[in-house]
């Protein structure tokens, strides 16, 4: 509520010019993508001081449809005199072109000085992957603590507004056995847990989702992992008993004939029961071990896709990419989707871009499981769409925003082949805010909504890469006047730091690197990245050198090409752009708002976390350098960039403690003897609760002897 006064507030002087002006916004009300559409722009308009009807018109906006001239989701705006037409290719651009006039309103446009302007989608497929807390992939209290918030029609509300608001089209929803919580199997009834009372519950949570999201043009797909049941269904038939076992993700793939019925039957029944479900998604993975690539496909093609077909209407369909790096599965996988011929098409064929950290290098390097070759793009395929899954595993804390990452990202990787991407993190649910330690006035409620700048930038590029900064500079206009001015550049700057980081630091599942934490896996927990780890890491980006193939190559008097990143390099380029980071926001004044003080303050724990870093990398070279030469001045220096390095840690340390609690990390799992051991449960993240390890490193420094072999 504080936020909504700030607005009228702040844009009051333009609603004095337009007070006595009257509109009439004429749109389909039987059609639920039009109401919505003139329903969000009705809202606008009285927000800036227009009246909506009334007995003498100054201006009609009439929302109509034509997909004689427009593609689906393109709209056009067009003026003549003082009436304002606004024209969707179809439902979803209708909503994109309202929005858009909605967005000039509340950036102070007036309708008299409406422009005509008409949008295209680049990307067919612009999804959030969302991983419910309910039968939750990844286990604990990290996940367990948004089960009130995810069940709450509210929350779900506004997220599928800040979705459509921001061009996000489908929205996937990912948990280990979703049917549980959707149906009573009709001849599996001894599968539920639910009593009829509970089951309805859910019902109704689910249809609500669907319903809403249908109204805002967004499609919505289930997606599991293979093969769970849930655990009643297991006890009744004594079958999938490993799914009983912490719903384990190594469990052996029990692809028992009341398995496949039980699957099949639900495939179908949740597709029946569920008319506004627009598709399904499943997964060549988990619960799956001891199946070759061939068994694990006729697995779905008896139960997903023949529950599909027996189904009485049109489906679409995630295939996401078989976990490995294998040729022959590569073929076998294609070859399967370029024969289903009786889905409601593209199949969107989910790809992990650089594993798990896709905010790391916009070049495609890595998959799940290794490198990919050509087998999905060569020849071009007709049957379905690669959909890159950019993972975010990185920073789920602080703010960020760099739109020319994403830029980049979907200029080097949207081939003709590429239908879209997926946006949304494996170890973070963005429902429930547990960060926030003032939460007085503040302009959020749920944790997506502190990371606004994130989905705008990645929705709105997506739909259109040629979105102008300008765009994004005014969303800070609005929410903080003349104090936001500088907010989008800064961000832009210090952002770079944890894409710098996993660029230059190896990585492969989800908690192999942590960025806003400076941690990684060592073994079997995730550790802070000690100063030796540094030097010997190699980079994920080929472009970029570790510290120790750079001083073994320079003491030899070699050099490298002018292109590559060498630690000098990125030390570089990290002080350069988080001391502009700083510039840019000293003066901005944080006195009379919560909410830009949390803005301003994670530019600031960027900038010297990206500082702290360079630092680091200074003390690096150095430190090897004494190690492999020797020299008692290499010594120093390693020790004094470390004590400099520390320092700012120090600075990140009183910035956050005040404002943030200590956050939870999502627990994780590794096989052991068949079975998975949980690990990490009830671990806690905060940046003063690694400095110990950040000190430790000086000791080091300070230990560290020169290497008997020399060079």
């Amino acid at each position: 509520m504080e936020r909504a006064r700030f607005i009228t507030i702040f844009f009051i002087g333009f609603t004095h010019l337009v007070v006595s002006q009257t509109v009439d916004v004429q749109y389909d009300k039987y059609s639920s993508t039009a109401a919505y559409a003139g329903r969000k722009l009705e809202k606008s308009l009285l927000g800036q001081g227009y009246q909506v009807k009334g007995e003498q018109v100054d201006y009609s906006i009439n929302l109509t449809l034509d997909d004689k001239i427009l593609d689906k989701e393109a709209y056009a705006i067009t003026r003549e005199g003082n009436h304002i037409t606004i024209t969707g290719g179809d439902g979803k651009g209708l909503i994109y072109g309202s929005l858009s006039l909605a967005e000039d309103l509340g950036n102070g446009v007036s309708l008299e000085k409406t422009k005509a302007r008409n949008q295209i989608p680049n990307l067919a497929f612009r999804a959030i992957k969302f991983n419910l807390p309910w039968d939750a992939y990844r286990e604990g209290y990290a996940m367990d603590l948004h089960m009130e918030t995810c069940r709450s029609v509210d929350f779900w509300e506004s997220f599928l507004d800040m979705m459509a608001e921001n061009r996000f089209n489908a929205l996937t929803l990912w948990n280990l056995h979703p049917f549980t919580f959707m149906i009573k199997p009709k001849n599996f009834p001894e599968a539920s847990p639910f009593t009829d009372r509970e089951m309805k519950e859910w019902q109704d949570l689910y249809h609500t989702i669907f319903r809403m999201a249908k109204e805002r043009g967004i499609e919505t797909y289930i997606v599991n992992w293979n093969i769970f049941v849930s655990s009643e269904f297991a006890k009744a038939h004594n079958v999938a008993l490993e799914n009983l076992k912490n719903r384990i993700h190594y469990g052996i793939g029990d692809t028992s004939e009341v398995v496949k019925r039980y699957t099949r039957e639900s495939v179908t029944q949740v597709l029946e029961e569920y008319p506004n479900l627009s598709g399904l998604g499943f997964t060549h993975g988990e619960a799956m071990r001891g199946m070759t690539p061939a068994q694990r496909q006729d697995w779905f093609k008896d139960t997903f896709i023949e529950g599909i077909r027996l189904a009485d209407r049109k489906t679409k369909l995630i295939h996401r990419i078989p976990l490995l790096a294998d040729n022959d599965a590569e073929q076998l996988t294609r070859d399967a989707m370029e024969e289903l011929d009786f889905l409601e098409g593209p199949i969107w064929a989910e790809v992990k871009f650089n594993w798990s950290h896709a905010h790391s290098t916009p070049k495609f390097i890595k998959v799940h499981g290794g490198k990919l070759g050509d087998t999905y793009f060569k020849p071009e395929p007709k049957n379905y769409k690669i959909a890159w899954m950019a993972r975010n595993e990185d920073f789920f804390c602080l703010r960020w925003g760099e739109p020319n990452f994403i830029r980049k990202h979907i200029s080097t990787n949207t081939q003709s082949y590429v239908g879209g991407y997926f946006v949304g993190s494996e170890g973070y649910i963005p429902a429930k805010d547990y960060f926030t330690k003032i939460t007085d006035s503040v302009d959020w409620k749920y944790a997506f909504q502190r990371q606004w700048l994130f989905y705008k930038l990645w929705g709105r590029l997506l739909y259109d890469p040629s979105t102008p900064d300008a765009v994004f500079e005014a969303a800070f206009t609005r929410r903080y006047g003349k104090e936001g001015e500088n907010l989008l550049q800064a961000y832009s700057l210090a952002s770079t730091v944890p894409l710098r980081l996993a660029s230059s630091f190896d990585f492969t599942w989800d908690f192999s690197l942590y960025s806003e934490g400076f941690m990684a896996m060592n073994g079997q927990s995730m550790d802070y990245i000690s100063i030796d780890r540094q030097i010997e890491q190699q980079p994920a980006d080929p472009n970029y050198v570790s510290v120790s193939d750079y001083v073994k190559k320079r003491l030899l008097g070699e050099s490298f090409s002018k292109d590559r990143i060498t630690p000098p390099v990125l030390a570089n380029m990290l002080e350069k752009d988080c001391q502009m980071a700083l510039r840019l926001i000293k003066n901005i004044d944080i006195d009379k708002n919560n909410s830009l003080l949390y803005e301003v303050a994670d530019i600031k724990v960027w900038a010297n976390l990206g500082m702290y870093f360079a630092e680091k990398l200074k003390g690096a070279e150095a430190l090897q350098t004494y190690r492999l030469e020797g020299g008692e001045k290499n010594k120093q220096n390693g020790i004094k960039h470390l004590q400099n390095a520390l320092g700012f840690w120090d600075k990140v340390i009183v910035i956050t403690s005040p404002l943030y609690m200590e956050m939870p990390l999502a627990a994780y799992s590794y096989p052991h003897e068949g079975n998975a051991s949980v690990i990490n449960d009830n671990r806690k993240f905060h940046w003063k609760k690694l400095r110990p390890e950040v000190a430790k490193d000086i000791v080091i420094a300070k230990n560290t002897v020169v290497e008997s072999n020399g060079q």
